[in-house]
């Protein structure tokens, strides 16, 4: 929308705005309660169609059951003495007849001076039109005004279409948009899927906290925080690794947590600094246990929502059917990078070749950062197929366990699909000399400017000496999974409130 244009509308928004409020003040002026309480609806659109949609108009008419609902007002067909209204629930919508003779003098006159966007009460019984809708029969005294809209929907109420109005005004999305209504639905029943897996395979669901005096178990910059009583910096957490794996220590030997995190990083169609990730731990497994675990999620996650393992993301059919492909990052850098065997072996070729690809490399960059980052620009995008990366450097993995046969990998693997990482699990470190020894190689990046690595955490070290059993541990991010299985190109057509720049600035 165009500056001139805006302006336009915001002119003839504050114009209807204007006609509306001289009409609230009629509708009192009348003694009319505009925002009633304590009004029940026993029915909703659904459960009305779900059991008469079927029947023809004879059996309807045999029908004698009385319904009420309740929603907004979402279109009007006015014939002067009679008219077709269309009301909006949390479940879908359904016709309703307005006729003056049935309705009464005063229920009609109240709804001639309604606006698209009311909330209203009807009460009736069903029948058929001649065109064969559904329709509720609207009795005597049966419509009543709940809450009074001041401002108008959208003008073409059935297609909101300016993004960022959508994003900023996800309500106005909700109630003129009835798909989006139907990716938030889908949302809640892919976590209550998720939840129902985890919990049929005895992991216990957990809470830890959001406030953490240390930023740890990712690599990620921090939003910082000040508690005034306690007179502590704290931060929001950037994932909740290291308090589930302290419960993994105190016995508790599989946990999960569905959790908000915050980083402090930029924004994209797949980043959002404020996220929804599932972590869980599971005690004497490996990262390969988990590898087989999370193509079991995804499978019951998918026959629940498609009866199907196959289904498409923007254009792209995308088959969940196990066994999915495992490459190691060096065979991948390899295969779909084309780097060759030579280059990777060699650290200062490899940096070469990185900023060849336009890759900036600090003088002090590990080879396994190198390789990462290579493995970013030339592997990541093209893995659209479900597919495990393993055996990743553990200049890069702080917290995984180191590969027995080659002790410069970790046991880890990450999961992409569509060129995006949705999943990323490890055999968890559970050595305290070798995890102080990680923490310190973190804190000389950060002495070095590497704001994303970690800080030393010496309770969670005193957690490890307290002996923590064998474990492997994953986190899936959940807005992306959400994204995948709904067909959603951005994060943030699946969060309801995304975090947007100020209109100020």
């Amino acid at each position: 929308m165009s500056e001139e244009q805006a302006k336009i509308a915001e002119k003839e928004e504050s114009e209807l705005i204007r006609k509306r409020r001289e009409k609230i003040d009629a509708l009192k002026a009348d003694g009319i309660d505009l925002y009633p309480n304590g009004v029940c609806a026993s029915d909703t659109t659904a459960s009305v169609s779900e059991r008469y949609e079927q029947m023809t108009p004879e059996e309807l008419e045999k029908v004698t059951e009385r319904f009420t609902l309740a929603g907004r007002l979402m279109a009007v067909r006015d014939f002067g003495k009679g008219a077709f209204i269309s009301i909006q629930d949390r479940k879908g919508r359904i016709q309703a007849f307005l006729r003056k003779d049935r309705l009464g003098e005063n229920a009609f006159v109240l709804f001639k001076r309604l606006d698209i966007g009311d909330i209203v009460w009807i009460a009736g019984r069903v029948f058929k039109t001649r065109t064969g809708e559904l329709t509720i029969d609207v009795e005597e005294n049966g419509l009543r005004l709940l809450s009074k809209s001041l401002r108008s929907l959208p003008e073409k109420w059935h297609g909101l279409t300016d993004v960022e109005i959508r994003y900023r005004q996800r309500y106005l999305d909700l109630i003129v948009n009835p798909e989006v209504r139907k990716v938030f639905q889908q949302r809640s029943r892919i976590i209550s899927l998720i939840r129902r897996f985890m919990e049929e395979r005895d992991f216990l669901e957990v809470e830890t906290p959001m406030l953490q005096p240390k930023a740890g178990g990712a690599v990620a910059r921090p939003f910082k925080t000040f508690h005034n009583a306690l007179g502590m910096n704290l931060f929001l957490r950037i994932a909740p690794e290291l308090y589930l794996k302290r419960l993994i220590t105190g016995g508790l030997d599989r946990v999960f947590e569905i959790n908000r995190n915050f980083r402090n990083e930029g924004i994209s169609t797949f980043h959002n600094p404020e996220f929804t990730m599932m972590e869980f731990y599971q005690a004497y497994a490996t990262y390969e246990d988990l590898m087989a675990m999370t193509e079991e999620l995804f499978a019951f996650v998918a026959r629940n929502l498609f009866d199907s393992l196959r289904f498409t993301y923007q254009g792209r059919e995308i088959d969940l059917t196990p066994p999915w492909r495992r490459l190691t990052v060096r065979d991948a850098a390899m295969e779909i990078g084309g780097v060759e065997a030579a280059v990777l072996d060699d650290p200062a070729r490899m940096a070469d070749h990185a900023r060849k690809l336009g890759i900036e490399v600090g003088k002090n960059d590990p080879p396994g950062k190198v390789l990462m980052a290579i493995f970013d620009e030339t592997v990541e995008k093209n893995l659209v197929q479900p597919t495990f990366i393993t055996h990743y450097p553990v200049d890069v993995s702080p917290l995984s366990r180191r590969n027995i046969e080659d002790p410069t990998l970790a046991d880890r693997f990450e999961l992409y699909i569509c060129g995006k990482e949705i999943a990323n699990a490890f055999s968890e470190l559970n050595d305290p000399v070798d995890q102080r020894g990680r923490f310190e190689m973190q804190l000389k990046e950060r002495e070095a400017g590497d704001l994303e690595a970690h800080e030393m955490d010496e309770d969670y070290i005193g957690a490890l000496e307290c002996g923590m059993p064998p474990t492997a541990g994953e986190g899936i991010g959940i807005d992306r999974l959400v994204m995948l299985l709904t067909d959603s190109a951005s994060i943030r057509d699946v969060i309801f409130f995304p975090l947007l720049r100020s209109r100020e600035e």
